[in-house]
């Protein structure tokens, strides 16, 4: 028996790898074609896009792949084994079906452990090096949600705010900031208006100029002070200050669950984006054990159509969860209709069900 299943799990991981390969030479093929015009009209080499960014960029899309390529391999060397007819003689000398799966489930397991802690801990920091030039290949329309000036209004508590009427956060500096400050009654206590911010890297703070300061006192009587230039410190970066929708990529697991924490005691409302890459990190790696079992069921069974009807048949169900997926968790980041935990599970709930029916149906025949 352990021959047998060192023969599987050799098929498996070496079909796997296989499958990864050949996924990472296509896209970077295809991506470094459609993007050089916009590398180089940035002023950056191709050449330095392949060693500095590029690598990142393929972790990135293996890792969010990652289970629809165990899904599709595993369909692929199954097929060929059935077809064979290596499962039917395995079978017939007395061993189960749930014998013949437990090398699958081993595979699968140690897969899926080692993508949820790539996940968790190492993938963010492999966005951080990724998304720092990503922008660079984006569209003009794109690139400028993240390089142009924009207006800012971010809550720091339910008694301050920020306003930035122009902000650039590329370069941490805006023009037009107001920051007020309310008692629990929403009465204005303190108001400070300048025409300048900027970031202070080596400070750790930002500093405003030209600046007119309003306090008022208990007897509502206001004080007016300006100046030149204030320091004003709001203990966070520009970055936890003033997110963009990449910032939970870039952060791993506990630092992201503390970042939540933070946006839900400041009010802010608009979080789903973090919540879906938070439960998504978890959701995606024990997909590959679903697909996997999905996948043998399929194709274990000597068909009419062979490998070609089970390869069909495989990439039309990887499209559906791969779609049903990304439906899911921009349907969960626009609104509040479905919260982003349900959102980032349910394409596992749905497709464990089947799994574990077409499982259960092959076992037993």
């Amino acid at each position: 028996m352990k021959i047998l299943d060192r023969y599987i799990l050799k098929k498996y991981l070496g079909t796997l790898a296989f499958m990864l390969v050949l996924l990472s030479v296509i896209i970077v093929v295809i991506d470094v074609q459609a993007k050089s015009p916009r590398i180089e009209s940035n002023g950056f080499t191709v050449g330095y896009f392949l060693i500095n960014f590029y690598p990142f960029l393929m972790v990135y899309y293996l890792i969010t792949f990652f289970s629809i390529l165990v899904f599709i391999s595993v369909i692929y060397f199954t097929s060929r084994i059935a077809n064979n007819t290596e499962i039917v003689a395995y079978i017939s000398s007395g061993a189960s079906f749930h014998r013949f799966a437990k090398p699958y489930l081993i595979a699968a397991l140690i897969i899926a452990t080692a993508i949820l802690a790539v996940n968790h801990f190492i993938l963010p920091w492999s966005n951080i090096k990724k998304n720092k030039l990503e922008i660079y290949t984006m569209n003009t329309t794109n690139r400028e949600k993240f390089t142009a000036n924009a207006q800012i209004s971010t809550q720091l508590n339910p008694q301050e705010y920020i306003f930035i009427n122009s902000y650039n956060r590329q370069m941490n500096r805006g023009s037009g900031y107001l920051y007020q400050k309310f008692d629990k009654n929403k009465k204005l206590l303190y108001q400070i208006n300048a025409m300048e911010i900027y970031w202070d890297e080596k400070k750790k703070n930002f500093v405003i100029s030209n600046y007119l300061e309003k306090r008022i006192d208990k007897n509502d009587h206001e004080i007016l002070t300006n100046g030149d230039t204030k320091t004003q410190d709001f203990k966070h970066s520009p970055e936890e200050l003033f997110p963009n929708e990449l910032l939970g990529q870039n952060k791993t697991t506990p630092d992201l669950i503390n970042f939540i924490e933070r946006e839900k005691e400041k009010g802010n409302s608009n979080i789903n984006a973090y919540l879906n890459e938070l439960h998504q990190r978890t959701a995606m790696p024990v997909s590959i054990i679903i697909l996997t079992f999905l996948a043998l069921s399929l194709s274990s069974q000597k068909k009419r159509g062979g490998l070609g009807m089970n390869l069909a048949i495989g990439i039309s169900l990887a499209f559906v969860f791969v779609f049903s997926f990304e439906v899911l968790k921009i349907v969960a980041s626009g609104n509040n209709s479905i919260p982003p935990l349900l959102a980032m599970w349910l394409p596992n709930i749905v497709f464990g069900a089947l799994a574990f029916y077409l499982y259960m149906k092959r076992a037993n025949q």
